[in-house]
This record gives structure tokens, sequence and C-alpha cells, in this order.
């Protein structure tokens, strides 16, 4: 499965803020209200709703109207997502990082015999 870069951008965003990886935990557990959530965390409602927000448009959370409330629910495929685009990004540093340490391993003479080829 290959992620977009744009939804990378997206989800690596949502998640590079530590209130917003918590939100995505809690919710994991268990269905919270936007309220319920506010609660927990030393910033206005208004806050928490723009995080939930931020989470909502990178599709790692849903969002549902019961009676007055929001509840917020973690999408697990998306997690799951996330986690693959991450590994793929894992997967080129990884390969980029082989290479160069196979160049730095190449002895001094190999370098002008590869050019010459």
């Amino acid at each position: 499965m290959v992620v977009r870069e744009e939804v990378v951008d997206r989800l690596l965003h949502a998640l590079s803020d530590s209130t917003r990886r918590d939100i995505v935990r809690r919710c994991l557990v268990s269905e919270a209200s936007v309220s319920r959530l506010a609660e927990q965390y030393p910033m206005s409602f208004a806050a928490v709703q723009k995080h939930v927000a931020v989470l909502e448009q990178a599709g790692l959370v849903t969002k549902e109207r019961s009676g007055r409330e929001q509840l917020v629910r973690t999408d697990v495929e998306a997690v799951r997502r996330a986690r693959t685009a991450i590994d793929q990004l894992e997967a080129v540093w990884r390969a980029r990082v082989d290479r160069m340490t196979d160049l730095l391993n190449e002895p001094k003479g190999d370098t002008h015999e590869r050019e010459e080829r």
C-alpha cells in the first residue's frame, strides 16, 4: 500500500503535536465527547476543538453528534495507514543511510574506477 504525499503530510502534521497524539490514544480506548476531552488538558475548549478538527481533517478521528455532545472516535484503519506511511519513510531513509555507508566504506581507489565506467 502506497500512501500519497498529501495524505502523509496531513497525518504527520496531525501527529506532530503531543495533545493530538494523546487524543488519538484516549479515543482508541473509548469514544469521548469533545467537552470531556477538554477537561483533560490545560487549555480552552476551543483549543481542544481545533486539535480535534486537525485530527479529523487527517482522517485519524471521526466525530458523531449524540444529543448535545460530539463524540470523538479514533479510526483504527487511519492509524494503520499512518503506521504504513511512517514505515515507508523509514524504509526510504534506511536505504539512503545504507547507500551512504556503502559509499563511505569503498576503498578510495574504487571511486575513480566507478566514474570511468
